[in-house]
């Protein structure tokens, strides 16, 4: 990993008496923060995981040892809050341990103690996590001072919440429907279960609402007065997630929190604005929407383009406008990567999320062996490729991992439906929910097992359900292993697949994945013509269109159903 020196963000654009925030005034912060058994920083995936394992153990419980649904609803939502909105524990942990002493006599007194203790143990953790807070905003405005400031772009309109608001309307309205077909199921069993989902998606959909009002009250304060302003470096990651480091921390060596950022496009909201005040022709307006247009997809390929390198961004100076602690919001006014361009203004479209000094190193650490394992797998494919007899055409297909997927992919449904149809008589939601399960597979399973990539002189070829399509190599944006996916990205559209993966595996047996192996390749193809292929490929080399086996499986699947049903 290389580090040129840190793009300048010019001086007029710095506000009077910003103080740096140097890595000795954000030792004191950083020694603040709580320990990790707090929850502080638990990644998505993990909170994800966790909190499904905790609707289904609640499920469980409802159905077989008489748990009430709003109860194994509610611990679900609750382990959710405590990992992502500490703020609303407050009133879900005195709500649920209320609901577990009124079904106490009811349940067996192991299921109420451990009940109990979890709520009361992550309740205290979380109590700490809010208290450092206090702490740490206390440091952050020491160390700015007398700095203050007007935030950039004041006026401009709060988007902070636009996405959860609806979001949340449309959980609530699926919950709503859920509990309003319960009566439908066939069993007492799937009824319970019925509502303990319908609770659930109550409160997934309450937690967006209130997430998104939060947000925006944070961002509309923000607003109101001048905010602390601190002097800092700021790097984009290889995921496009915003890294903040000290002053004087030119090498990038450790970052103090992230935030998810979003800019604002002034430019755009005054020309509607322009537009709403001096209506033009109807000329004049097609061809300004088009160019808008033109110009919000040139901004996004460019956005997609980066986060798809797989590099961080240059480091950049900044100034942060409001006190950083856990959770807070923040304005960003740094120095664009283009130099040519002016300071960029962007918002939190997220929460502060403070790293620990040895998790900071360790990010670090991680981000550098992922580059030098992508540059060494670039190397070993561009070596293959140059010491390899210049080919007619190349051509990738599906392996042994796709159809261990496509058979992890049947097994799941499979499962599924072998659980819904212990009845004697099916009812007619189960079969239907069983149909739209077997549509799902019949589309999938198809890919997994037979997808090809043929790359000729004019570009690759991508088979599909409706059969290969041509992509030049010119239109490819990227091709990139993220996770267990496999994905290709071209101008207006992108394929992908996935497969299984062990990464400690493969690193101790120093094994490659196939998906890293043929986007290495296809990447070292992308960026030197004089690595493509040389011929022009045929129509039996392209593969044939997927449909027909999608339909077949679609079928022997309906027949299932109906002998089944």
């Amino acid at each position: 990993m290389s580090y040129d020196e840190p793009l300048r963000l010019p001086a007029a654009a710095i506000p009077d008496d910003c103080r740096d925030w140097t890595a000795g005034r954000a030792a004191g912060w950083s020694a603040a923060l709580p320990s990790r058994w707090t929850f502080l920083r638990v990644r998505r995936s993990i909170a994800g995981a966790v909190t499904t394992f905790a609707l289904c153990a609640g499920a469980w419980a409802a159905m077989l040892g008489g748990l009430w649904p709003f109860v194994a609803a509610g611990f679900a939502v609750y382990v959710l809050w405590v990992l992502a909105r500490p703020e609303l524990v407050w009133a879900g942990a005195p709500a649920l341990l209320l609901g577990l002493a009124v079904q106490a006599s009811s349940l067996p007194w192991a299921v109420t103690a451990v009940g109990a203790f979890v709520v009361v143990v992550s309740w205290a953790a979380v109590a700490v996590r809010l208290r450092a807070r206090g702490a740490q905003l206390e440091q952050a405005l020491e160390a700015a001072a007398d700095g203050t400031a007007q935030v950039p772009d004041a006026r401009a309109p709060v988007r902070r919440g636009r996405f959860l608001f609806p979001l949340g309307l449309v959980v609530l309205g699926l919950g709503a429907l859920t509990g309003g077909t319960a009566h439908l199921w066939g069993t007492v069993d799937d009824r319970r279960g019925s509502w303990v989902m319908a609770f659930y998606l109550t409160g997934l959909g309450l937690t967006a609402l209130v997430s998104a009002w939060l947000g925006r009250h944070r961002a509309v304060a923000l607003r109101r007065a001048p905010a602390p302003v601190l002097r800092v470096l700021v790097r984009d990651d290889a995921q496009g997630t915003t890294e903040v480091y000290a002053a004087d921390d030119l090498a990038a060596m450790r970052p103090l929190f992230t935030v998810e950022l979003t800019s604002y496009d002034g430019e755009s909201d005054e020309a509607d604005e322009a537009d709403e005040d001096e209506p033009d022709s109807a000329d004049a307006d097609a061809y300004a929407g088009t160019d808008a247009a033109t110009g919000a997809d040139e901004e996004l390929e460019r956005l997609l383009d980066a986060v798809d390198d797989g590099v961080p961004g240059p480091v950049r100076e900044a100034v942060l406008f409001g006190a950083p602690f856990d959770g807070a919001e923040l304005v960003v006014l740094s120095a664009d990567e283009d130099p040519d361009q002016p300071p960029l203004t962007e918002w939190s479209a997220g929460p502060v999320r403070p790293l620990s000094p040895s998790a900071g190193v360790r990010r670090i650490a991680r981000e550098k062996a992922r580059e030098e394992q992508n540059r060494q797998l670039e190397r070993q494919a561009r070596e293959s490729v140059v010491d390899r007899a210049p080919a007619t055409v190349r051509r990738w297909r599906a392996g042994w991992l796709d159809w261990m997927a496509a058979a992890l992919l049947v097994q799941w449904g499979v499962w599924l439906t072998w659980a819904g149809f212990t009845e004697a008589e099916p009812t007619s939601w189960k079969l239907a929910l069983a149909a739209a399960l077997g549509l799902y597979g019949a589309a999938r399973v198809p890919v997994k097992l037979a997808w090809r990539i043929t790359a000729d002189r004019s570009g690759l070829w991508v088979t599909g359900l409706r059969g290969p399509r041509h992509v030049p190599w010119d239109d490819i944006r990227s091709v990139r292993r993220r996770s267990f996916e496999l994905k290709l990205r071209w101008r207006d559209d992108d394929w992908s697949v996935a497969a299984p993966r062990w990464a400690w595996f493969e690193r101790r047996r120093g094994l490659v994945h196939p998906y890293d192996a043929l986007a290495a390749e296809l990447s070292a193809m992308r960026e030197d013509p004089a690595l493509r292929p040389t011929g022009e490929s045929t129509t039996p080399e392209r593969g044939r269109p997927l449909w027909p086996l999608a339909v077949v499986l679609a079928l022997a699947w309906a027949a299932v159903l109906v002998v089944w049903g």
